[in-house]
């Protein structure tokens, strides 16, 4: 038993004895009540996975707990019941139910969000966010009473039907349901009636026509000037997610352009766009995007780059900037499909695919971004280095090597030499200062990756022995030159050019070295008395005491 998105635990001291904290617990059931609900076991440790052996709970408790949530906060649900664990020690199961079309709050008038596995406050400025949220968050199950449970799409069912019996993400006993219990098991249908999200996969054209919002997608292609030379719309409703996506892939045929590149005595063909990456991003925009709000998907190809822009804006606690970590489900239902049928892989995983794929063919990470009404994706064509495909491929071949590692190992080779601070920003790891070491898993272990440096200065870079045994043809620069050397030209560097500033030096020496170092080695150099500074901040220029260092 471990907390996750829908599950905590608490001590029982937090509702007995004098250590006792209502108001903690109050705005834990808030958090949950305005995502998806979820449980609280009360009478558990945080370490533990059972409750104190022979613990028992007084029959009372449970009313109590009902009794104060209710007193301390605004549009929360909750029912609680104790329950004996198999070590015969009891606890507390409160169940919190969402607030469907409301927002919960405590009596106090303050908001908060269960996002990952934490309890987060809702900032004033991000409250109308969530007041629009969340209506996208019961469209799947919404009943539609003028659709018939038998006025399905036949061919689609039967499609939906196939796949599932194909599916070896499906248990047996899922499988041995019939078409028609199928929608009741994926929440197609509800009595009689069909839901949103059942009309949306097996529904007849004209009724999914009629659903607020279904997804109308339309490509357009553009010249060296910006200018629209071909479009391409699927708008007639005819089509479910998946088939939307198996059009757009087969109907376009500049997804199948590339280049071919050295691979040893070889050519190795590179997609501009690849085939995962096209698909990953497309299911993304169907599955993640709020169903209330209007607005079509753009497919957007330009001579260099590829954007896909999705109406509305990302789930409440996902931001571009740590996309690659959190996994907020908006509609559920719909995910549950996708992955079942294989179209997806676990919650989650979408931008590490999109991470892995790009940078095992040399190319830039895609890069995410969010307006006023609307999420985009952009994904570069153009290769970086080549020689990096060879080195990723290689390295795999020799450690078969995990996603991160892969993930890690392309974005040193392409920086050439990676400092931990901007390993940091690139990945969104600033709140977890262990996550480098993870994600390199067994890199340097294996010899991969070498570091040098240490807390801020701390530097990752490809092993050169490595390079030169895989016959690695990098381009040389100055970023992993050796201190003693840096020292050296700076001194040389300033014998011809004296009282320059900072800047002069950084562009004189070589601009792919870092500043912070030439500063770094600058301020060592006045403490040996051997540079002395004139001025100060910005305006401070450096000079050799002595002319004949």
């Amino acid at each position: 038993m471990s907390e996750n998105q829908n599950t905590e635990k608490k001590s029982l001291k937090i509702i007995t004895g004098h250590t006792t904290d209502w108001c903690e617990l109050a705005k834990d059931c808030v958090s949950f009540a305005n995502a998806r609900g979820g449980i609280i076991n009360i009478g558990i440790e945080n370490n533990d996975q059972l409750p104190p052996v022979n613990q028992q709970i007084d029959s009372v408790l449970p009313a109590k707990v009902r009794r104060r949530i209710a007193e301390l906060t605004i549009n929360v649900s909750t029912f609680a019941e104790i329950i004996t664990a198999s070590n015969s020690g009891q606890y507390i199961k409160l169940t919190i139910h969402p607030s469907a079309s409301t927002i919960a709050s405590t009596t106090d008038g303050r908001y908060y969000m269960r996002i990952s596995d934490t309890c987060k406050p809702i900032q004033p400025d991000e409250l109308l966010r969530l007041v629009t949220d969340k209506p996208a968050y019961i469209w799947e199950t919404q009943v539609r009473k003028s659709v018939k449970r038998t006025e399905i799409d036949s061919d689609k069912l039967q499609s939906f039907y196939n796949d599932i019996q194909g599916s070896d993400r499906v248990s047996s006993f899922i499988k041995q349901k019939t078409p028609n219990e199928l929608l009741d098991n994926y929440f197609m249908a509800e009595g009689d009636s069909l839901t949103n999200l059942g009309v949306l996969w097996v529904g007849k054209r004209a009724d999914r026509a009629k659903l607020l919002y279904a997804p109308v997608i339309q490509f357009f292609k553009y010249d060296e000037n910006n200018n629209k030379i071909k479009k391409l719309l699927w708008d007639d409703f005819s089509l479910n997610p998946k088939e939307l996506i198996e059009a757009i892939w087969t109907q376009i045929p500049e997804w199948h352009d590339g280049i071919d590149v050295s691979d040893g005595m070889f050519r190795k063909f590179i997609l501009n766009y690849e085939e995962e990456v096209i698909r990953e991003i497309l299911i993304n925009a169907l599955v993640h995007r709020p169903y209330t709000t209007r607005g079509d998907i753009y497919i957007n190809l330009y001579p260099d780059r590829l954007e896909i822009h999705n109406p509305g804006l990302l789930p409440f606690g996902v931001t571009p900037d740590n996309i690659l970590h959190k996994s907020i489900r908006r509609n559920e239902h719909l995910s549950k499909v996708f992955y079942d049928l294989k179209l997806m892989d676990r919650e989650g995983s979408g931008y590490d695919k999109l991470y892995e794929i790009l940078l095992s063919n040399g190319k830039q990470i895609p890069i995410p971004a969010e307006g006023d009404d609307r999420v985009w994706v952009t994904v570069r064509s153009k290769i970086m280095k080549p020689e990096i495909i060879r080195l990723i491929q290689v390295a795999d071949e020799s450690y078969q090597l995990k996603q991160r590692e892969k993930i890690c190992l392309g974005l040193i080779a392409q920086h050439t030499t990676l400092s931990a601070v901007e390993f940091s920003k690139i990945l969104n790891f600033q709140d977890h200062p262990n996550a480098i070491r993870d994600w390199l898993g067994k890199l340097p272990e294996y010899g991969l990756v070498k570091s040098k440096g240490k807390t801020k200065g701390l530097e990752y870079f490809v092993d050169s022995e490595f390079l030169r045994k895989i016959k690695f043809k990098g381009k040389t620069n100055l970023k992993k030159i050796e201190i003693h050397r840096l020292k050296e030209l700076i001194i040389q560097d300033l014998k011809t050019y004296p009282e320059s500033l900072l800047s002069e030096i950084h562009e004189r020496i070589g601009k792919e070295i870092k500043v912070i170092k030439i500063r770094s080695q600058l301020n060592k150099l006045i403490a040996e008395l051997k540079v002395k500074p004139i001025g100060s901040r910005k305006y401070r220029r450096y000079s050799l005491i002595s002319q004949n260092l």
